[in-house]
């Protein structure tokens, strides 16, 4: 089946020729279809399976078809996403996609001026996408409304509710009409995310492209179970010792992040980190360095698990097992895209492995266990030498990803090791950042 069998036109046509598309993935052609025909959708699909395209394709043939102009301060399409990266590279696309039939596109985000979304807003824009505190920010000074939505999407559902977005949504869903065409897509269906689509949603369409909870099949996965003490030491000798092209290192806190990044700098490693408390220009940066490859390890916490789709990450690393599981398969799914192979390597200490068993569970499937590195005693005591500063370890409580803190700002002096074998080795990223929610 091609594109022009879904019954698009010739713009949209015109518009993926541009960017070499000619076979539709599954979930675009199941998903197409209903949308054109103006039904509601809930869609089941993972992040790279082409689902951006499968609502932002049709939605945009709606609009154009239906030739209004939009209202001041008003948008015609609401996309909402749970990060400021996801909402980026969907404006991309509604661009992209969009050329030929001229529709204004907008991004509102937090960490950037509010007074130059409030100057875009002001003519109106036919597609507006979004980070729900940012969007009611500008809702609650009268910069926008939004009782003229025609399509209001919903990308990435569960994690909107994995960072508790919960109440944000049932504002927005009172703040946009009833007669409206509501399009759902999530990688999991939590009965949360169920609940929440029963509501909202009038006789959707259902589609999906993969099973819940499937696991990238070209990701080779293992877990080597160690001390929380150790992990920095194990990170560090595999960052030494693997052939990496990109490397993703996860966390389940900001704070987390932050140390990661100034215990490998201290054992002169380079890496960025990217989370709630980074500004949207040091989020950009870190990004940028990781996808030219300038600094190819990145740490991130699960916020970004879902809007970094940057090609070549031959590895990833849960430093930290995440404690919703379904976070599990958002994170290895980064690498072994488009095709290619993928390492996903868990470190599990003893408190973690509920966590373990709930993602075995989950996706039913058994991670095969890798024992520490011959010679590891040895290696993590000249590790820990090397370093300065305090052990990984955090006595504070954990803080979720949406909430507030500041990062740790205690001063870290890298201590070069030498010539070794590894990824780019020198300082470590700035840190800072303001202290809005990650949506926000």
């Amino acid at each position: 089946m091609s594109f022009d069998q879904l019954g698009l036109s010739q713009p949209a046509l015109q518009a993926l020729a541009a960017k070499g598309y000619i076979v539709p993935t599954p979930i675009q052609r199941q998903a197409i279809p209903p949308i054109l025909s103006g039904r509601d959708l809930l869609g089941i699909a993972q992040t790279g399976t082409g689902k951006t395209a499968a609502f932002v394709l049709p939605a945009i043939e709606r609009l154009v078809a239906s030739a209004k102009k939009p209202m001041p301060r008003s948008c015609r399409m609401l996309v909402l996403a749970p990060t400021r990266e996801l909402a980026g590279q969907i404006a991309d696309s509604a661009r992209a996609y969009g050329r030929f039939g001229n529709l204004s596109v907008a991004t509102v985000v937090g960490g950037t001026s509010v007074h130059r979304d409030r100057q875009t807003l002001l003519r109106g824009v036919d597609i507006l996408v979004a980070t729900p505190g940012r969007l009611l920010d500008l809702v609650e000074q009268n910069a926008l409304e939004l009782r003229h939505v025609e399509i209001l999407v919903l990308d990435e559902a569960d994690q909107m509710l994995d960072l508790g977005f919960i109440h944000a949504l049932r504002a927005i869903s009172r703040l946009v009409p009833k007669e409206r065409q509501s399009l759902f897509f999530s990688a999991t269906m939590p009965p949360a995310i169920k609940d929440l689509a029963d509501k909202y949603l009038r006789d959707p369409a259902e589609v999906s492209v993969a099973p819940t909870a499937t696991t990238a099949e070209r990701v080779d996965q293992s877990v080597t179970f160690v001390n929380q003490a150790e992990k920095q030491a194990l990170l560090t000798l595999l960052l030494q010792r693997e052939e990496i092209e990109r490397a993703l290192i996860f966390t389940r806190t900001k704070h987390g992040a932050d140390r990661v990044v100034k215990l490998l700098a201290a054992n002169g490693i380079e890496s960025n980190a990217i989370h709630g408390n980074k500004s949207q220009p040091q989020r950009e940066r870190a990004l940028g360095a990781f996808r030219s490859g300038q600094t190819p390890i990145l740490v991130a916490t699960d916020i970004a698990a879902r809007g970094i789709d940057v090609p070549g990450v031959s590895h990833v690393f849960n430093f930290e097992l995440p404690n919703v599981p379904e976070q599990y398969v958002h994170r290895i799914g980064r690498t072994a895209r488009a095709g290619a192979d993928g390492i996903a390597v868990a470190f599990c200490a003893d408190d973690e492995r509920p966590f373990l068993r709930d993602i075995e569970k989950l996706t039913r499937r058994k991670i095969a266990a890798v024992p520490l590195p011959a010679s590891f005693a040895a290696e993590a005591e000249r590790i820990r030498n090397s370093r300065i500063g305090p052990p990984v370890e955090d006595a504070r409580p954990e803080r979720r990803e949406h909430g507030g803190g500041r990062p740790d700002r205690r001063r870290f002096q890298p201590t070069p090791m030498g010539a070794s074998r590894g990824p780019r080795r020198g300082g470590s990223s700035s840190g800072g950042g303001g202290r809005r929610a990650a949506g926000r």
